[in-house]
């Protein structure tokens, strides 16, 4: 009867097992599928295995594996299990069963999912990693909501003023006429930490290719020796030049205001394929942080990106614009960086803005031309911008201070389509 039972639960295992291999709900990381497939396989076998059985079938640890001493396994299964509870709180949100791993075991059970929490109900230790997920937007959207009640006092107060001539020029008159919620995002970078208590070292680091949690749960599953030694802290920060961006665009986008609407802000980690199509999107950030607008962006510009993104290649004119931002200063010389701008439509008919940066200096040109009527009417002229468009600023700076710049580059986007269009886009990792 034992023996029946576990065939059935093995069997149900491996059902809602292969579900969770179809909706690649683990990710890309062949150490944390193959930790999935060996506990899933346990389980149709009626086995419970021990932390060392895991250790050397899963990641080729020898028979000298000391879970006292390497908590790999530990740290394995954890991000196993988190993985599955995002999976069911998310994509599988609807399925009468799911899979777990119980605490302080290394087994793959099957349960009904009106023996799991409610879903919206989250753990204790979900509450502060969502609470901190929401403080650097809370935060900015604080800023914004200000920004945008003094921009609304004085367009009402004075049409003539350079806010509300802005806001008739375009690209800004057609979003602001748009009847689609208007996202703001800002191009954000996420941090994590490496904690080595025998060396004494406790420090953040921004590695560019693991650019979420998700990005570096993969990266450790694939190597593990690395566990315990790097964390996720759910940290991320923004480029300085943002903020001064924001100080220039949220008085454009306070139109809505008026309306009793307010600013959404987010950030780009955040944004999803799915909120391109049912929003109009205001992007401010450097031209690295653009991320799911990055492609996009791309496949349907004049430019491309060179070596690093401290480099902007003109493919029709050949020349490459390479920022001077990227190293270390130089005393009291002025250095180079270029902003770059650009207007298309959604994927839904939707307006796209794109408003960014190599540096500092760069997205903060950028957000300024964007924001002075004088500078619109010129790029009108060279570009003659509406919903498709793009430009290229040049500015000298000491510091993060602008000395001046200038339009170098204005043109209509090419005409391909960058929703439907599989062009063959190369990026540099960071």
């Amino acid at each position: 009867m034992a023996d029946g039972a576990r065939t059935e639960t093995g069997d149900q295992i491996a059902e809602l097992a292969a579900g969770v291999r179809a909706r690649q709900a683990l990710g890309r990381s062949d150490g944390l599928n193959r930790l999935f497939d060996y506990l899933v396989d346990c389980a149709a076998a009626g086995m419970r295995p021990k932390e060392f059985e895991v250790a050397a079938a899963v990641f080729g640890r020898s028979s000298a594996f000391d879970g006292a001493q390497d908590a790999s396994v530990r740290v394995a299964v954890h991000r196993l299990r988190r993985k599955l509870d995002d999976f069911y709180a998310g994509p599988g949100r609807d399925e009468p069963m799911r899979l777990c791993i119980p605490k302080g075991e290394y087994r793959m059970i099957a349960e009904s999912r009106a023996d799991a929490p409610a879903d919206g109900a989250p753990t204790a230790a979900a509450l502060p990693r969502r609470w901190r997920a929401w403080a650097l937007g809370a935060a900015v959207a604080l800023v914004v909501a200000n920004l945008a009640v003094w921009a609304v006092f004085w367009t009402m107060h004075d049409p003539d003023r350079p806010v509300a001539r802005a806001q008739a020029s375009a690209p800004w008159s057609g979003l602001l006429k748009d009847g689609a919620p208007t996202l703001l995002v800002l191009g954000d970078y996420y941090i994590f930490g490496e904690i080595d208590e025998q060396a004494g070292v406790d420090r953040l680091i921004r590695q560019y290719s693991i650019n979420s949690a998700s990005d570096l749960d993969d990266w450790l599953m694939d190597n593990p020796r690395a566990m315990g030694r790097y964390r996720d802290l759910d940290l991320y920060y923004l480029p300085v030049g943002a903020a001064f961006a924001l100080r220039n665009i949220v008085p454009i986008l306070s139109h809505g205001a008026a309306r009793g609407e307010t600013v959404r802000v987010m950030m780009a980690s955040d944004l999803t394929p799915e909120m391109l199509k049912r929003n109009n999107i205001v992007y401010l950030g450097y031209v690295s942080g653009l991320g799911v607008l990055r492609n996009p962006v791309f496949a349907g510009s004049r430019f491309s990106v060179g070596d690093t993104y401290d480099e902007l290649v003109d493919n029709v004119s050949r020349h490459t614009y390479r920022s001077q931002e990227g190293g270390p200063a130089q005393g009291d010389a002025t250095r180079r960086d270029y902003g770059y701008v650009a207007a298309f439509r959604g994927p839904s008919g939707n307006r796209i803005v794109i408003i960014a940066g190599d540096r500092d200096m760069g997205l903060q040109q950028a957000a300024e031309a964007m924001a002075s009527p004088d500078a619109l009417k010129a790029l009108g002229k060279s570009a003659a911008p509406g919903d498709n468009f793009e430009a290229l600023y040049e500015v000298q700076g000491l510091g993060r201070a602008s000395l001046g710049g200038r339009l170098v580059v204005a043109s209509p986007r090419t005409k391909t389509d960058p929703w439907t269009a599989q062009p063959n886009l190369s990026f540099p990792v960071g």
